[in-house]
């Protein structure tokens, strides 16, 4: 007979992960709406100066959160300088995003974003000192190869794409960054400091790329800053309702977001090469993500 003591556990499981799942999709679809908002935005504008409108206000929106998280203590850390280095690569990263998506359909530019995880593999080899068995080595260059196909070699590779592409790498370093500073921080912790650098150092910059927006572009700017804020508020509970291994595939439906703001808003129907390109690096990132999970399920 079963243990019918552990259906109720098991059901509210089942509903968390449902939560957790949603949330992620929430998330992914309001970071999508933040890379619209830039993309609407045009290249008249510095994308620094989007880089400083997202952290100023994710960083107001986000200490409500923070403060009923714990208070301030939550924000105590022996590690600033992880959380340093974590801020700077994302902050670079959605510089290198944001000059992309001003030159680039939202799709084309996903396409390539999709292989952060590849990436983020071989950098946890040197960076973590794990270890990658032949599979996931094949895998990582089979993902290589639906970059090459998204990036459509055949044609010109602009700056656009170049720049989704350093923008991914410093994704990747974030993802490294993260792991290592989870191991004893909080997440709104982390999140915290890597908005308030991010407004810190694009402060700094803003004399020598700052051009007044006009109203309709301020509220574009608000717009990014409150999306990009509430799309971390959702990752961060995403994670906290359910495990990693159940979420983070649904990171993938950012590519579905992409192509649905390019075809709703420009009336952009995305290339069979950044189609193509994006169902590869789709299908090897999943496979890391099974290895590394059965990996750790049996440490």
């Amino acid at each position: 007979m079963p243990d019918l003591s552990a259906l109720p556990s098991a059901a509210s499981r089942s509903r968390s992960n449902a939560v957790g799942i949603l949330m992620m999709v929430v998330a992914v679809g309001l970071f999508g709406a933040m890379n619209m908002f830039v993309r609407l935005i045009g290249p008249e504008y510095h994308a620094l100066e989007a880089v400083f409108f997202r952290n100023v206000i994710a960083t107001a929106l986000i200490m409500p959160f923070v403060l009923g998280s714990g208070g301030l203590g939550t924000l105590k850390t022996s590690r600033p300088f992880g959380h340093g280095f974590r801020a700077i690569a994302g902050m670079v990263g959605n510089l290198c995003f944001f000059s992309a998506f001003q030159l680039i359909p939202l799709a084309d530019g996903q396409a390539i974003a999709m292989s952060v995880p590849i990436f983020a593999t071989m950098l946890a080899i040197p960076l973590l000192g794990e270890k990658v068995g032949w599979h996931r080595w094949l895998a990582i260059l089979v993902g290589f190869v639906g970059v090459l196909i998204a990036m459509n070699p055949s044609g010109t590779v602009g700056a656009g794409t170049l720049f989704a592409l350093a923008g991914t790498l410093c994704w990747a370093f974030t993802i490294i960054f993260v792991r290592m500073l989870s191991t004893t921080e909080k997440p709104y912790t982390i999140v915290f400091y890597y908005m308030v650098t991010g407004s810190v150092v694009a402060t700094l910059f803003m004399p020598w790329v700052w051009v007044t927006p006009t109203p309709q572009v301020l509220l574009l700017y608000l717009g990014a800053g409150l999306v990009g804020g509430f799309a971390q508020i959702a990752m961060t509970l995403a994670l906290k309702l359910a495990p990693a291994s159940v979420v983070s595939p649904f990171e993938y439906t950012s590519i579905a977001w992409a192509v649905l703001f390019d075809l709703a808003i420009w009336g952009a129907a995305p290339a069979w090469t950044t189609l193509a390109g994006a169902a590869v690096v789709v299908a090897t990132g999943l496979y890391i993500f099974r290895r590394e999970s059965r990996a750790r399920e049996q440490e």
